[in-house]
């Protein structure tokens, strides 16, 4: 009678071991699944390195980048992002080194004119020569999966942004994001007012005649409390199609208030290419940009990169 209890113990164990065995190798021991248990968190992030050059992850509302992207997939579906979420390359997110996350990015391909919303839960790229990383999915709707990279334009949506990362800021924080725990997601911002209000095209950006455009996902009610269970937006997968204009790559050494600090800069770089200097208005102020090119490609925008930077560690890949 004494040794029943230990023979069904023993075939427990053994049934538990053959589970363990189908289990995928992406599926993390529960110790190490992250505050928000796949769902995700809110996080801003603190400063961080990579390859010698310093992160710093800040809420931006007038966040606006050209660049390169790049996309990533099989090699990180089922892992976490890094707020938390499981990364899937079906659906369309992508990864940036500085926006909080979650985030609401409008990614516009420039060399076709597809232009999508895009949600960003995870860190990255690293190669400093891209400005955002997408998942696959999202790659094919903008048109570059099988060439890999793209010329775009990044823009913040703001409304959607407050939306989804106030649905974050439920289901918690970071405990160790001490950012975020400086400037907490806004889960009291007016949603209903705020994802109402109609925010201006980019002055690059020209509508197309007839064209049919999903209205934003509509927001959440203001009674719902902390910790209840709600579901996230589907963002709409339709395509905006905007008007391609000629661009060009050039590499942006630096960005200066001082024309001679600019000037100077300019006189370091000449041995690399043509360097220009031209003048802007940003936030009201006259900023001095230093950039070299144009660059016929991005493989050789890479290469000059890699150039610059050590002459001008704050150097990147712009489209003009």
């Amino acid at each position: 009678m004494t040794q029943r209890p230990f023979r069904f113990a023993i075939l427990g164990a053994i049934a538990l071991l053959l589970a363990a065995c189908g289990t995928s190798t992406n599926t993390p021991t529960k110790s190490e699944v992250p505050p928000g248990n796949g769902k995700g968190f809110y996080k801003v992030g603190n400063p961080y390195q990579i390859n010698g050059t310093w992160y710093y992850p800040a809420e931006d509302w007038n966040y606006n980048e050209t660049g390169v992207a790049s996309w990533y997939g099989e090699q990180f579906h089922g892992k976490y992002t890094a707020n938390g979420e499981i990364f899937d390359l079906n659906e369309v997110t992508a990864a940036h080194r500085t926006l909080p996350m979650p985030s609401v990015v409008r990614v516009t391909n420039l060399d076709n004119g597809r232009s999508i919303l895009v949600r960003v839960n995870d860190r990255g790229p690293y190669a400093r020569s891209r400005i955002i990383d997408l998942s696959r999915h999202a790659a094919q709707l903008l048109g570059y999966e099988g060439q890999g990279t793209a010329k775009v334009r990044v823009q913040i949506m703001v409304p959607e942004t407050i939306q989804v990362a106030s649905l974050a800021g439920r289901r918690g924080t970071d405990p160790s994001d001490t950012a975020a725990a400086a400037s907490p997601p806004p889960q009291a911002a007016p949603l209903t007012k705020v994802a109402a209000e109609a925010l201006p095209p980019p002055p690059s950006t020209v509508a197309v005649a007839n064209q049919t455009v999903l209205p934003a996902t509509a927001p959440v009610a203001a009674s719902v409390q902390p910790g209840e269970a709600v579901a996230e937006p589907k963002l709409p997968q339709s395509i905006r199609q905007v008007p391609v204009k000629p661009t060009n790559l050039f590499v942006q050494a630096g960005s200066f208030a001082d024309v001679d600090r600019a000037v100077r800069l300019k006189t370091a770089l000449d041995k690399f290419g043509p360097a220009n200097v031209t003048s802007v208005k940003v936030n009201g102020m006259t900023m001095y940009r230093v950039r070299v090119g144009p660059m016929p490609s991005v493989d050789q925008a890479d290469a000059l990169l890699e150039q610059v930077i050590n002459t001008s560690p704050e150097a990147k890949i712009v489209v003009n």
